[in-house]
């Protein structure tokens, strides 16, 4: 504990008591504060950060015990010490029972046993500055917590509906494939068959119905495997025109994929030719 930080405030009506008082605590690096009434303590309070209070208990005006209460009331965190005689014991008493003092002392008191209170009461200062301190971090780091819940959850919420939009749009996209008109037959690099539509199973190759899982080449001519990779290479479309199947003639069209599907695979679209 540093006490060069902290600062008292000495109350007392008589000269004599509070010139006592800074002599017995000037060695002890306090910032000392003196007031020879309430009115004058509170101003002093008003303008300052005092962090321990010790003021007489009979002082015209204002006794102590109505000063203690007045400053429990506007600065809490004080720590506020008494000095009584034996005849106000009954009334200080009352007045710790309600809070507004920390500790009384009877005049008159032993001095070192007055300077080892008054250190520790600004250590209970000290603790109780610390420990508000750590609940008001706690207080600021669950609001943090809070805000990055609320954030993680508003992700969620955005991505969940994302998600549901991108599961909207490739059902509509299957959806559509499937409805087109004229065979499609999606072909990754490898030269597997991985996407064929409902015109696309409808053909008759060699006998055989597209199936997915299986080679371009099982049904289509070396040739047709040279475009596709003619088209991946170029990332350019690719055409055979009057290819030969069982339905009829045929214009082959191969269609590079974009976008982050680029140089992974290869659309072929089918137009028959008119007899």
């Amino acid at each position: 504990m540093n006490d060069n930080k902290h600062t008292v405030l000495l109350v007392d009506d008589e000269e004599n008591i509070l010139h006592s008082l800074k002599r017995l605590l000037r060695k002890e690096g306090y910032r000392l504060f003196r007031a020879s009434s309430g009115a004058e303590g509170l101003k002093i309070l008003e303008e300052n950060d005092v962090h321990l209070v010790i003021c007489d208990q009979r002082m015209p005006q204002m006794s102590g015990t109505a000063f203690l209460a007045i400053v429990k009331e506007r600065y809490p965190d004080a720590i506020r010490i008494i000095l009584t005689g034996y005849t106000d014991v009954d009334s200080i008493t009352e007045s710790i029972n309600k809070g507004n003092i920390y500790k009384f002392f009877l005049k008159p008191w032993n001095d070192q046993g007055l300077k080892l209170e008054i250190k520790k009461a600004l250590e209970q200062y000290d603790l109780i500055q610390a420990n508000k301190s750590l609940h008001e971090k706690v207080l600021e780091q669950n609001e943090e917590l809070k805000k990055i819940n609320d954030d993680l959850e508003k992700m969620v919420q955005e991505r969940t509906k994302e998600l549901e939009i991108q599961n909207q749009a490739l059902e509509l996209s299957r959806a559509i494939l499937e409805d087109l008109t004229f065979p499609i037959i999606g072909v990754s690099t490898e030269g597997l068959i991985a996407v064929i539509n409902r015109e696309a199973k409808s053909l008759s190759i060699n006998g055989d119905s597209i199936e997915v899982g299986k080679e371009i080449n099982e049904y289509f001519s070396p040739n047709a495997k040279e475009k596709m990779i003619s088209t991946l290479e170029t990332n350019a479309p690719q055409i055979i025109k009057n290819y030969k199947l069982s339905k009829g003639n045929y214009d082959i069209n191969f269609t590079p994929l974009t976008g982050r599907f680029r140089g992974r695979g290869v659309i072929l679209s089918l137009k028959q030719l008119e007899n």
